[in-house]
């Protein structure tokens, strides 16, 4: 990946939008993510506050919604994908649909869910993500999900990174309580994912 030969200016909502409008999503595996699904599976707090950023058509979301979670908010840059989601969730009271920039997003959250969201960023926008993700969190709150472990050849997005680059990011904001190797990734992402459950230091 070769940020330089990218114009970030242009991954806006509009780059979005068309993706959308266009079908252009490959990002978008038509289910959960087993890794996040397994996480979801397992974590205890049914009442707690999750917010899902560039959450796309919201297969995540659906997940916890099923299992009982009572406060799941959904934010995505593309009014295109909010639409859909506001027709997918409107008879789920316990999720709300924010057509917002992340960057710009208020709020408390105790659990953030990371699908596709850190990889469609650019990287020099990386720390302003750690940054505003500790600021969205409570006391001890946690972000949950997978991050690529490879490098890509062509521009992105989606853009790549490492384990080494990641721990650096987010030490002294976060205590990484997981960080490795992503043994139940979809198989076109198998050895190409690391699985994350890092915790806000406060």
């Amino acid at each position: 990946m070769n940020e330089d030969q990218i114009n970030i200016s242009k991954l806006d909502q509009n780059f979005w939008n068309e993706r959308w409008k266009n079908n252009e999503t490959g990002w978008d595996i038509g289910y959960a993510s087993p890794p996040i699904d397994e996480y979801i599976s397992q974590y205890k707090n049914r009442d707690a506050k999750v917010l899902i950023p560039g959450c796309g058509s919201g297969y995540e979301a659906a997940l916890l919604s099923s299992k009982g979670y009572s406060d799941i908010t959904v934010v995505d840059i593309s009014p295109e994908a909010c639409e859909r989601l506001e027709k997918k969730f409107k008879n789920h009271s316990n999720v709300q649909v924010l057509c917002e920039d992340f960057f710009k997003l208020q709020g408390y959250f105790d659990l953030i869910i990371e699908q596709t969201f850190f990889c469609a960023i650019p990287p020099s926008m990386r720390e302003e993500y750690v940054q505003k993700a500790h600021s969205l969190l409570s006391k001890k709150g946690k972000i949950a999900g997978v991050l690529f472990n490879k490098n890509f050849d062509k521009p992105g997005p989606p853009f790549g990174g490492r384990i080494e680059e990641y721990q650096k990011l987010f030490d002294g904001f976060f205590h990484i309580k997981k960080m490795e190797n992503c043994y139940n990734s979809i198989t076109p992402r198998r050895n190409a994912e690391v699985f994350i459950i890092i915790e806000k230091n406060n």
